[in-house]
This record gives C-alpha cells, structure tokens and sequence, in this order.
C-alpha cells in the first residue's frame, strides 16, 4: 500500500521535459526494455488520436498492464461560459469556441462519449484492466477497486 502511494506521490510530482505525448512509443519502449513478466500502469488522460492498439496488444500479452485514466469534470461536459479561448497544449494552437450554443456543447459531449466507447472497447479488446479517476473524487476507491479486479 505504501509503494502504490509512493508512486502516485512521483506521478503528481512528475515534471514533463516535453508537451507531446506518444502513447505507443511509450508501450512499446516498456515491452523491449522490461523482458520479465510484471504488473505495470499507465496512466493518462488518453485525450487525443493514440494509435495504440498493436503496443497495447503486445505490452498487455507480456505484461499484467492495467490502465488509469485520469479526468476533469469539464473534460466530460462543457460548460456555458460563452466566447472562450482554448489553448491546446500538445500543439501550441489556439482556438475560439462559443460555448454559449447547447449545439457545441451537445456536440463536445457527444465526442466525449464517443472517444470513452472507443477506448473502454479497445481495452477489453486487448485485455488491458481499466479504472476511470476524476480529479474531484477520492482516487483510493479506485484504486482499491482496480485492485479487486
């Protein structure tokens, strides 16, 4: 129980060197360097195109991979603040959305659920346990839910 605590403890405290994220070189750098069989994690928001499905295949056949998606409340659901600058951060690009139309938010949440369906589906599909983490809720329950799994 403390190793698992040590390591969210590292993960918060991470400081990134970069802003690209790449998912599949990740995996399949895991799968070459670690030759023995053991119990890993990835965590990540899994926002964004990740063409992960062969690396995930091959990582979750050597290894006992388990998945821990890390999420906001409004990466769900768009809320109705009107006209709003959205600085995406893996691209440096930046654009305006006026979150006042129910048809933009209807359309983010729809995009929202659909990138969920696909990903729930790829996980079962390559055996990869998976537990979904809100930052506003109390990240012990799902873990020791991931854990009875």
């Amino acid at each position: 129980k403390t190793h698992v605590l040590h390591i969210i403890r590292e993960l918060l405290s991470f400081e990134p060197t970069s802003t690209g994220t790449d998912i599949a070189q990740a995996l399949q750098y895991f799968s070459n360097a670690q030759k023995r069989r053991c119990t890993a994690f990835l965590v990540s928001d899994f926002i964004g195109n990740f063409k992960m499905d062969k690396p995930l295949m091959v990582a979750s056949n050597r290894h006992e991979l388990n998945a821990i998606q890390i999420y906001d409340r409004l990466d769900a659901e768009m809320p109705n603040l009107g006209l709003v600058k959205f600085h995406d951060a893996e691209t440096g690009k930046d654009m305006w959305v006026d979150t006042a139309l129910a048809s933009v938010r209807e359309q983010y949440a729809k995009q929202w659920n659909l990138a969920q369906n696909n990903l729930e589906q790829l996980f079962t599909k390559t055996g990869v346990k998976c537990i979904r983490v809100r930052t506003d809720e109390d990240y012990v329950k799902a873990l020791m839910q991931l854990f009875k799994k």
